[in-house]
């Protein structure tokens, strides 16, 4: 009979044991995977809640100059940060190039303003300005070819015809 309780218990401190170690092996990467997974969650959260529409564009090769509006048709706001790390590639189909960000516009650059901001974002509503300078904006009647590119990935691609 001692024997019998001697085993049960051996054997139930082995079932203690294990547990315990199975638990320090399982809980550490269930934590990291719920980290994942809330990262993940929230950057889907932010994609699905952003949307950005061209309303309206110029280009005219005379001046090498491109004016560009944008409309934040989303339900999440856009930080001017991020507006700031956009990429912007503009010139003929085929023939683009992208530009880089400036306070001055000169040539292969762009510069942006929100119209009627109140709070330094884009928020849903308001409208992107962007006006760009490239001289690779093709002859009058030729095609132009222009994208916006936010960080999360959001892009939005349109072409159009160059005036004078």
């Amino acid at each position: 009979m001692s024997s019998e309780t001697f085993t049960t218990a051996m054997f139930l401190i082995a079932a203690i044991i294990s547990a315990g170690v199975l638990i320090n092996a399982v809980f550490p990467v269930i934590y990291t995977l719920s980290g994942t997974i809330a990262s993940s969650s929230h950057t889907v959260d932010e994609r699905l809640s952003t949307d950005v529409k061209i309303v309206t564009t110029y280009a005219g090769n005379e001046s090498s100059t491109a004016r560009i509006w944008l409309k934040n048709v989303g339900a999440g706001r856009i930080s001017s940060a991020d507006v700031q790390k956009a990429d912007v590639f503009l010139g003929g189909q085929g023939d683009f190039v992208r530009l880089t960000r400036a306070t001055e516009l000169d040539y292969e650059t762009w510069r942006y303003e929100i119209l009627e901001d109140t709070n330094n974002y884009w928020d849903p509503g308001e409208t992107l300005y962007i006006e760009a300078k490239t001289e690779k904006i093709p002859e009058k009647e030729d095609i132009v070819y222009f994208q916006f590119v936010l960080p999360s990935g959001l892009y939005r691609s349109t072409t159009f015809t160059a005036s004078d």
